[in-house]
């Protein structure tokens, strides 16, 4: 399995990437993250090698194009960059099971849709989520 790996510490809340170089997606794929309700993105750049944890150390935020540290602690030289995929994807085209290894992990990874509001109330979203499980507690979705 492919990984990014930070080449030094961070504290919490640092940029450690603008994602300057992300274009708009063709077609959806396990490299690409979902940017808004309706369109996704191709990174173009090493961040597409950030994998998921139910327990992660950064946030893909998509209104500031960027990747932070999240606010809960820093990162060491060393630690693999990790992001919940569920903060940009509503609904993925290939869920998997996560392996993680976290005390809170979700088990089969699908999207946002799929998780309940307890779950969710744990993580950092992105508006475009949020506004999608508003829709969904509207009967929209």
């Amino acid at each position: 399995m492919t990984h990014a790996v930070s080449v030094k510490g961070f504290p919490a809340g640092a940029v450690i990437a603008k994602m300057d170089a992300a274009t708009p997606a063709t077609r959806r794929s396990y490299a690409t993250v979902q940017a808004s309700k309706t369109g996704d993105i191709d990174l173009n750049s090493d961040l597409v090698y950030c994998n998921h944890s139910c327990d992660p150390n950064l946030v893909f935020d998509m209104k500031k194009m960027e990747a932070r540290v999240g606010d809960k602690a820093g990162l060491k030289k060393g630690d693999d960059f990790t992001f919940f995929y569920p903060s940009t994807e509503w609904d993925m085209q290939q869920p998997f099971r996560c392996t993680c290894g976290s005390d809170q992990c979700i088990g089969l990874i699908r999207g946002a849709k799929w998780m309940s509001k307890e779950q969710l109330q744990r993580y950092w979203l992105n508006e475009h989520i949020e506004e999608l499980l508003r829709e969904q507690d509207a009967g929209k979705q």
